[in-house]
């Protein structure tokens, strides 16, 4: 793992929640990304740092959006 996987894995993030046009569960966007767990967590991390998701905390999981 290293930055440039990073930010490999946040482009797929972005580009599923871009081409979804809403929000989508941390399980639905590792579904449609095929990320591992761990991936997606750095993906998400990497993408709210550059201050590009909106996150919403629901019942089961939480839901991302973009900005």
């Amino acid at each position: 793992m290293n930055t440039e996987n990073i930010g490999t894995w946040a482009g797929l993030v972005w580009n599923a929640l871009n081409d979804a046009k809403k929000a989508l569960t941390t399980k639905e966007l590792r579904k449609v990304s095929k990320l591992k767990v761990n991936e997606m967590h750095c993906a998400l991390g990497w993408l709210a740092k550059e201050g590009k998701l909106n996150f919403k905390e629901g019942k089961d999981d939480i839901e991302v959006s973009l900005r």
